[in-house]
């Protein structure tokens, strides 16, 4: 654990956890110091919390009674008469079963009733009082072992939909059946005279209660702030795009406040690159405070909420940390109340890196204080070493536990080291015990493994998962990213053409990879790049399948909770404090999809980075990592016909509705893949070959030329993809190089041209997924209402060009603005030229 652990609650967290906290059933006169706060923080208490109707003290029933003897009766509405009758009944069974009945009892009462039982004398006592009033609860009518309990806001079940999920089935009129009592127990006065009368509970209309239940991800966007910069204030500093009085409006209208003085406290300053190469007064006590300083474009992009993500994002400046540490985001609700953001304090001691130790199969965890001098035990292949995650999005949980069984590097000495948390939160504790002997710790490890999943240690390759218990991630420990050979174009010794030099080091670059994990919520800090596993990726395509499938249907809420639990399980997701959503619409599942298909391309780049250099320890870096590539990569020069002939592909075939940006090419590259051309040869014979384009992010490009541009692995659901899970291409080179996800920031991307063999082609004006082409066919083609100008086509190297202008086509009636391109075998393909390209964003 990193820091202090708080033993305080935000009202809106106190609020979530109400039940938890044994809370639910009290009102805000138990809060110690409540009658000392201001009249509008009660005002807010009694707003979230409601008044409440608690039965934890008699004592203070009764002084509240005297008061209000004391003080001029006022006439009681019907619903305070129902109450009132109702307490008196719960009360006068309450206090007789205290008396006469002892808890041994009580939960036999329970049991024979077929209840829930809960822990604790005084939930015991309420729990019988209630059915004593109303009847015993029938089971849970949505999950098989079910059980309600009462709560203040209804019954709730207590039971699970499966070994993944909660039920959160709630009714505030539940079936009942009368409550049973033994003859043996008639010798106590309550039991003896009782007789079940039918009765439906009150609830007061004013009992407020923490949301439970899960998110949808349709709340989430919907919910996303209208004030995104509320409560943050900025300095403009230098000559800009937009005039003083246009930025200090925007911020203005997004909650922010623009100031003069710059320090710690400033969120950012807004500014331009050429501020930071010629430094003025504000940009040095900007240097000297840590605080970023980000384009114009920041304005644009907060728009959509993320405010600490898009100050990383635009930051122009080689200064600044992470701006959790030093900035406190106001939380904006759904209905605009703006509070205190919780998440800040419970992250900003957490480290941007955790140096791992590595010893034999696995690093020995920091927290431990044992890094240096023990090592992971090792026996008989078994590494006692286990990580495990638990999501629930109903509860809102998102944790994880750390296991270790540790000895000594040197004397002897065990120990068994566990930590545990909420994921991308200092929330959380570590535990270090030591043994005597290297079985009796091995034993220890096995019996919390167990506790915490329900499987013995032996049982977990075929692990079964378990209501409430704890899931093993698959996570490689086996190597400290300080083992990867850092890329640096300064100290290189290569004779390679200094901007394929370059071209290696872009896509090397290890903090793109995080950069892009970050886009997609992946919780870095207990997360590290390169540690999830393929076959881990490749089971969360699984359940995305099974979520398109759900979203098909129209299926319940419990079985996309159930879903989206085992997907958070599988990729841990950084949500701080807030709820993971529901995986419950198609516009999130592509998100996921897009997500796992660039995880799968990282972790081909990362494997990439840490493989060693086949032997050669003299290898020049950047030399050994562009063998690795596989590929041929030959720099075109400028001046030559070829680098022209790409450069008026380029200019030609820009959609006029990508007018965000113009694309200018820096630099060509002649591309041959290692077996490419073999592999290709059996369709050279194949007619139509067109040269086409292929967009995708920079971190995908070790990926793409090491293995080849490929197919979506099986897993991955059919969502997605318009035509179905083949190779993308097309013939207007703005709508792939939108592929390459750059930003004003990041303005540079790579992008493909290859030779593809079409053949015939299955011509389609609508989305149509393709499973098998038909008869006669090689190839799907999405017909588009703008196409480039035949006539301006060209043949270069015995393939077409399609570099015509773009003009309408004779098609009226297709959904799709611009042609697209499919094929379904990869031997299809030839990658030709690589461009690196530049997006000059106008705004």
């Amino acid at each position: 654990m990193y820091g202090p652990q708080d033993t305080w609650y935000h009202v809106d967290c106190f609020v979530k956890n109400r039940d938890e906290l044994e809370f639910a059933d009290k009102s805000v006169d138990d809060i110690v110091g409540y009658k000392t706060l201001k009249k509008e923080d009660q005002k807010e208490l009694v707003e979230k919390l409601g008044k409440g109707s608690s039965t934890s003290s008699r004592k203070r029933k009764e002084d509240d009674k005297s008061k209000a003897e004391a003080k001029k009766p006022k006439k009681e509405t019907e619903e305070e008469k129902q109450m009132k009758v109702q307490n008196n009944l719960l009360w006068g069974f309450r206090d007789k079963l205290e008396k006469e009945i002892s808890v041994e009892a009580l939960k036999v009462l329970l049991e024979l009733n077929e209840q829930a039982i809960p822990s604790g004398e005084s939930k015991l006592l309420d729990s019988v009082s209630d059915c004593m009033a109303f009847g015993a609860l029938a089971k849970c009518p949505e999950c098989p072992e079910g059980k309600l309990t009462f709560k203040s806001d209804g019954y709730r079940c207590t039971g699970n939909i499966t070994s993944w999920t909660k039920c959160f089935y709630v009714t505030r009129t539940p079936k009942r059946k009368a409550f049973k009592i033994p003859s043996e127990y008639h010798d106590a006065d309550v039991l003896k005279k009782y007789k079940y009368k039918k009765r439906d509970r009150v609830f007061a209309a004013e009992t407020a209660s923490s949301k439970e239940g899960p998110v949808s991800s349709v709340d989430v966007l919907d919910g996303l702030p209208s004030k995104p910069l509320k409560g943050l204030k900025f300095a403009i500093v230098g000559n800009l795009d937009f005039s003083e009085e246009q930025i200090t409006q925007n911020i203005s209208n997004m909650g922010g406040q623009i100031v003069t003085t710059i320090d710690k406290n400033l969120a950012a300053c807004i500014s331009n690159k050429e501020s930071i190469t010629k430094p003025n007064k504000q940009i040095k006590a900007a240097k000297k405070a840590g605080v970023h300083v980000v384009s114009t474009a920041f304005l644009e992009d907060v728009k959509k909420g993320g405010v600490l993500l898009m100050i990383q994002k635009h930051n122009l400046a080689p200064w600044g940390d992470d701006p959790q540490k030093r900035i406190i985001v106001p939380y904006v609700s759904k209905s605009g109340a703006s509070n205190p953001r919780n998440d800040t304090h419970f992250t900003k001691s957490i480290p941007d890196k955790l140096k791992m130790m590595v010893k034999g199969g696995a690093a020995v965890d920091p927290d431990s204080k044992l890094a240096k001098t023990a090592h992971v035990i090792e026996d008989g292949g078994d590494i006692y070493n286990a990580v495990l995650g638990l999501v629930d999005v109903t509860s809102g949980t998102n944790s994880y536990y750390k296991l270790q069984a540790l000895e000594s590097d040197k004397k002897s000495g065990w120990w068994v080291f566990r930590s545990w948390g909420r994921v991308g939160t200092t929330i959380g504790n570590n535990k270090k015990e030591s043994f005597s002997y290297r079985a009796a710790a091995i034993q220890e490890f096995k019996d919390l493994y167990f506790k915490k999943t329900n499987n013995h240690w032996w049982e977990r390759h075929n692990f079964q998962k378990f209501p409430n218990k704890f899931y093993p991630l698959d996570i490689d420990y086996g190597q400290d990213d300080d083992n990867i050979k850092k890329l640096d174009l300064s100290k290189s010794t290569s004779t390679l053409h200094k901007s394929i030099q370059d071209l290696i080091c872009m896509i090397f670059d290890i903090e793109s990879m995080k950069r892009a994990m970050m886009e997609f919520e992946i919780d870095l800090k207990k997360m590290p790049l390169g540690k999830l596993s393929k076959k881990q990726i490749e089971s969360a395509y699984k359940v995305l399948n099974e979520l398109t499938e759900l979203v098909d249907k129209k299926s319940s809420v419990s079985l996309f909770s159930d879903a989206s639990n085992r997907f958070y399980t599988l990729i841990p997701h950084d949500f701080g404090l807030n709820k993971p959503p529901l995986l419950d619409t198609i516009e999130i599942i592509k998100q996921k999809i897009e997500m796992l298909d660039n995880l799968l391309e990282i972790e081909v780049a990362y494997n990439l980075l840490k493989g060693g250099d086949d032997g050669n320890d003299r290898m020049d870096a950047i030399d050994a990592h562009y063998q690795k590539l596989k590929t041929d990569i030959e720099y075109i020069e400028r001046s030559s016909e070829e680098f022209d002939l790409i450069t008026k592909y380029v200019q030609n075939t820009h959609a006029v509705t990508h007018n965000q940006y113009g694309l200018e090419v820096v630099d060509a590259y002649r591309l041959e893949r290692l077996g490419e051309k073999e592999r290709f040869r059996p369709f050279e014979e194949l007619a139509n070959h067109k040269l086409l384009w292929h967009g995708s992010r920079v971190t995908n490009f070790a990926g793409i030329l090491s293995q080849g541009l490929r197919v979506a692995p099986p897993e991955a659901p059919v969502t997605g993809y318009m035509f179905g899970k083949g190779i993308y291409f097309a013939d207007m080179v703005s709508k792939s190089a939108n592929y390459c996800h750059t930003s004003k920031n990041d303005p540079v991307g790579l992008i493909l041209l290859c030779d593809v063999a079409l053949g015939s082609m299955y011509e389609l004006t609508s989305a149509n997924y393709v499973t098998s082409l038909p008869k006669g066919k090689h190839s799907t083609k999405g017909c588009g209402r703008t196409v480039p100008d035949p006539s301006g086509r060209q043949t270069f190297d015995g393939v077409e060009i399609p570099m015509g202008k773009g003009v309408p086509s004779d098609i009226d009636n297709s959904s799709l603005l611009y042609n697209e391109y499919i094929v379904y075998d990869v031997a299809q393909v030839k990658i030709k030229y690589l461009l690196r390209l530049k997006f000059n964003y106008k705004w």
